[in-house]
This record gives structure tokens, C-alpha cells and sequence, in this order.
């Protein structure tokens, strides 16, 4: 698969000009609202004017940067905000790879197809690591790839494609295995408030200079358009990634910074709980119809996709344009994520139609 064209866009492009309608199934975007304090923000924003209109710091807000140090139980001077997490994945690639230390990055199979896309961007080489049918990640898998050419290990939990959640003892592991080869484990905890099965660690647990954790308000209060991420580096890996921000972008959006900021300080455990839990009931509708269509399924213990498999139906490109041409829902091909999951589809459950497309894709393979 050419990863450095990513196929997202083509797929959602294709859906847009069917001939009928389409239940997208393929993008991330969540289909709830945003938290009350993003409109209050943007509003209290908008009366400032003057200087509050001009360029932020560019490692972000310095107000929203100690209120994620404090959140995180880290120096504030460890956090840069970056436009959404896929720039603090860049950025962290990047220094990885800028210390000589190797041109090599570990990743799983399947795998988010915008890393392996990163790496080839920067010169590096990606090598994958499957993982087990359930998506569990064997660190001894990951130590027996692991060498004195790895610059990076990158990791996403909970996963996107499997919806696989890395216990602690495994994150534990995978930081000590980048000790050990000179490495820099990239943890990627976009999907930390979608943890169903309460086993969530996030790699900030254990103390390292080893260790590179990037995350976003994307996903977690519903503002996939606001870009506002952010990553917690090391102290040899700040000024190497601050840099790099400063000169691709100068800054970030302050005002949806500021807006982030409200969100954070007014948002109660109750919104995120109530998301979790419309999404835990979409898994079990969906997966029950995909039991009527008799797939195969992976049934994900966090984030927000199912993976499924039908038989004699493999998970190409073309077979994705004939689910949206002849039944209507719009999926992501499995061939994009890794050979381990060729033969499957990948189906994110953002969207309020879960039902009606699940009862599509069953009578499709009837």
C-alpha cells in the first residue's frame, strides 16, 4: 500500500458524488456536540479584540499550557500545542529521526496509514510489527525488531483501526525497549476518553526520556476543526520540536486555543461519560447486525471502530466503492491500514445512522 497518498479523502470524494445516499462511515468526526465552554469561549473571545487578536505564544497559550501540564501531572514546559495531534506526531517524528540515532520506525500492522506516511516524508523507513488477532501489541514482538537503527517506536492506544487498549504493563515495556535501543516511543493517546474497558495507561506513567505522548481535543469534545493537539516532549527533544512548529507554522489559532482553554476549566467527567456510553451502545448495535450478515468482527475495547470481515469479500479499494455504489455505506478498504487486515473493512461509529447501516450491510450480504 502507498501510504504517503493517504486514501481517506478519496474514499469520503467517491461517497460524495454516488448516485445515492451514503451513510459515511469512514471519517472521525464526531457526530455530538461540543461542549457548552467551546461556544462560550469563541463568544468571550470574540469581545476581546486588541492584543488577544494578535500572534500567541508559539508553543501555545501559556495558560493552556500549564492547564494541560497540570491535567498531566508534567512540567509545562514539556507542552507544546500543535495544530491537532497528527502535527505533534510530526513533530516527534522528526526529532526522533533529527538525532542520527537510526532511520528506522517501528509501527504495528494494521497501523494508522498517516504514520508510515510521516516516516517515508522524513526520510525514515518503516518496519511493522503485527499484532494479535484481538490487536493486543507482544512487546517481545516489538523487542525482536527493535535495534541499533530504531529511531522511533510509535504506538496508538486505544487503537485506531483495532480499538485495541495497551495496559500498563505493556506501555512499561515498550518505553524500556526504546531505553534500551536508544529509541523514542511515540505513544499517540488521541482516544484516551474512549476507554471501555478501563485498562487505559498512558505512557506518561512511566518517567523517560525516552517517551514522546501526543494527544488532541479532536475526538475527546468534538472539534475536529479547531486543529488544537499537543505534545509532551523530553527536555532533549523540546527545542528540536519548538522549532520545527515555530518555522512550519509560527503559531496555532488563538482563539480556538482560548476556546479550548473555557472548554477544559468548564467541562464536567459527566460529558465525556455520556459520550462513552452512546458509543459502547453503537458497538453492540452494530456488531449485532454484522452477526446477521455473517462477518467476522473485532469488538473494540476503546475508540470508536469495528473492523469486520466478509467472507469471499475482501477489504480492496474496489470493493469499498461497491459497498457505497450498492449498499450505501461508505467504509474504509483494510488493505490501508496493513497486510495483516487485507481482507477486512474498518467502519467508525461517529455517525446516528448506525443502525440503518448496519441493517444495510446486512441485507447487502444476505
Amino acid at each position: 500500500m502507498d501510504y504517503e497518498t493517504p486514501q481517506f479523502f478519496r474514499v469520503m470524494q467517491y461517497a460524495a458524488a454516488a448516485d445515492r445516499d451514503v451513510i459515511d462511515m469512514v471519517s472521525g468526526n464526531p457526530d455530538w456536540d461540543a461542549p457548552a465552554g467551546i461556544t462560550e469561549g469563541l463568544h468571550e473571545y470574540a469581545d476581546l479584540g486588541g492584543v488577544d487578536y494578535q500572534y500567541p505564544p508559539s508553543e501555545g497559550l501559556t495558560e493552556l499550557r500549564e492547564e494541560i501540564a497540570a491535567r498531566r501531572n508534567v512540567d509545562p514546559e514539556s507542552v507544546v500545542v500543535t495544530n491537532g495531534a497528527g502535527e505533534a506526531n510530526h513533530l516527534a517524528l522528526a526529532a526522533a529521526l533529527d538525532r542520527e540515532a537510526g532511520r528506522e520506525v517501528l509501527l504495528t500492522d494494521p497501523v494508522y496509514p498517516y504514520y508510515p506516511g510521516k516516516t517515508k516524508l522524513l526520510g525514515g523507513t518503516p518496519r511493522y510489527v503485527p499484532v494479535a488477532d484481538d490487536g493486543r501489541l507482544d512487546p517481545a514482538a516489538v523487542r525482536e525488531r527493535a535495534g541499533s537503527d530504531t529511531a522511533a517506536i510509535v504506538v496508538n492506544t486505544p487503537n485506531n483501526p483495532t480499538g485495541a487498549v495497551y495496559p500498563e504493563d505493556t506501555m512499561a515495556e515498550l518505553v524500556g525497549i526504546a531505553e534500551d535501543c536508544g529509541a523514542v516511543l511515540v505513544s499517540d493517546e488521541v482516544y484516551d476518553h474512549f476507554d471501555y474497558s478501563g485498562k487505559f495507561a498512558s505512557a506518561l506513567g512511566v518517567d523517560s526520556a525516552h517517551r514522546v505522548v501526543t494527544n488532541s481535543f479532536s475526538k475527546s469534545m468534538a472539534i475536529t476543526g479547531f486543529r488544537v493537539g499537543y505534545g509532551i516532549f523530553p527536555p532533549a527533544l523540546r527545542d528540536a520540536a519548538r522549532t520545527r512548529h515555530m518555522l512550519a507554522n509560527v503559531t496555532g489559532s488563538r482563539p480556538a486555543q482560548y476556546a479550548v482553554l473555557k472548554a477544559l476549566r468548564s467541562t464536567d467527567r459527566e460529558y465525556y461519560a455520556a459520550n462513552r456510553d452512546r458509543l459502547e451502545e453503537r458497538v453492540a448495535t452494530f456488531t449485532d447486525a454484522l452477526d446477521d450478515a455473517g462477518a467476522e468482527y473485532s469488538t473494540p475495547d476503546g475508540a470508536f471502530y469495528v473492523m469486520a470481515r466478509f467472507s469471499g469479500f475482501p477489504g480492496t479499494m474496489a470493493n469499498a466503492e461497491r459497498l457505497i455504489d450498492e449498499a450505501g455505506v461508505a467504509g474504509m478498504p483494510g488493505e490501508t491500514f496493513g497486510e495483516t487486515r487485507a481482507d477486512w473493512f474498518r467502519f467508525a461509529l461517529v455517525t446516528p445512522d448506525v443502525v440503518d447501516a448496519a441493517r444495510r450491510l446486512a441485507d447487502f450480504f444476505e
